[in-house]
């Protein structure tokens, strides 16, 4: 029997930390949050700032007078949670349910596992689908771009997702010309009234320079985001092909909450897979699901779904995706 014997220190370390990584997904942020400023203006800030906020308050809270243990602030994930929630919202959504949004997505998406690296769902979206079920109203009315110094009263409009749905409900592909072309969809210029969705789906641009961020730093590898992208994009370029009432993959992949949930929300470490074949798994699925979803679900949206439905399966995808242990002879056929 072969042993493996391990030397005496000292040992290599790397530099790598949980801090060092929640504050480079902290930075990679910082551009869409900017952009989201600059779209929504005061609306934005109060929505953002509130759940930050109000998300760093009760993961105190908890961990204090609940858990009765030393709050972690400090990691950077409660604020990550917090701008992940925000960016999840209307920029116009009342304070009150941002709160609200903010004690389900720390107390139940993540405290009541036991905190950072125990949850099974990504917390932020479970916040974002119980406000989503619980206000819909709210939860869908979508302020039209450049209202910057309009909060609750901004006027709103349809969203290119919901054009989308109408065009494939009514079986009318000239619905589709309605929608700005891809261009504008990558810089957030909708134009005609439209209504941008959550605040951080303004801009598709921001959120892959935080993705070439995350890459060069190595935060995140390159197989979850590319994966559901290229996912969606191929079911949508069969779709367009096989009927024109479907509309093509360049605006599916640049519209709603695509880009903002396969960059910065499929990628948590806790609650996606840890190997690359297991992510590969795992990023198929929310893709496939994401286009189930939106062409034939209730909602126009259905990435936040899509994710908690492939959250609950990690587990399962890392145990058939195991790696071979390091020494471990290859079984015997």
């Amino acid at each position: 029997m072969s042993k493996l014997i391990v030397s005496l220190s000292p040992h290599a370390h790397g530099d790598e930390s949980v801090e060092k990584n929640m504050y480079g997904v902290i930075i990679a942020l910082i551009p869409t949050l900017l952009i989201s400023f600059l779209y929504f203006g005061i609306g934005s800030f109060i929505v953002c700032t509130s759940s930050v906020l109000a998300c760093m308050f009760f993961e105190w809270a908890i961990a204090k007078y609940m858990l009765h243990r030393k709050p972690t602030l400090t990691d950077g994930s409660a604020i990550i949670t917090g701008i992940l929630l925000g960016l999840n919202l209307p920029s116009n959504l009342p304070v009150w349910m941002v709160i609200i949004g903010a004690l389900v997505a720390i107390g139940l998406g993540k405290m009541c596992y036991g905190g950072l690296g125990q949850n099974l769902f990504n917390p932020a979206i479970v916040g974002r689908c119980f406000l989503l079920v619980s206000f819909p109203a709210a939860m869908t009315s979508w302020p039209v771009i450049g209202q910057t110094d309009s909060y609750i009263d901004a006027e709103t409009g349809a969203t290119p997702l919901s054009v989308m749905k109408t065009a494939i409900q009514t079986g009318d592909t000239s619905v589709l010309e309605r929608l700005p072309d891809s261009l504008d969809l990558l810089l957030g210029n909708m134009g005609n009234g439209f209504g941008a969705g959550t605040i951080g789906e303004a801009c598709a641009l921001t959120l892959l320079l935080g993705l070439a961020f995350m890459l060069w730093k190595k935060i995140i590898t390159w197989h979850i985001p590319v994966s559901i992208i290229a996912t969606v994009f191929v079911c949508s370029l069969l779709l367009h092909l096989a009927n024109p009432i479907y509309a093509n993959p360049i605006q599916v992949i640049l519209s709603g909450g695509l880009m903002l949930g396969a960059i910065f929300m499929a990628t948590d470490y806790v609650t996606s897979p840890m190997t690359p074949q297991g992510q590969i798994i795992y990023s198929v699925g929310i893709g496939l699901l994401t286009i189930v979803i939106r062409n034939w679900g209730s909602y126009p949206e259905g990435m936040s779904f899509a994710i908690l439905i492939m959250n609950a399966f990690t587990p399962l995808i890392n145990n058939y995706c195991k790696p071979r242990r390091f020494g471990e002879q290859p079984q015997a056929k």
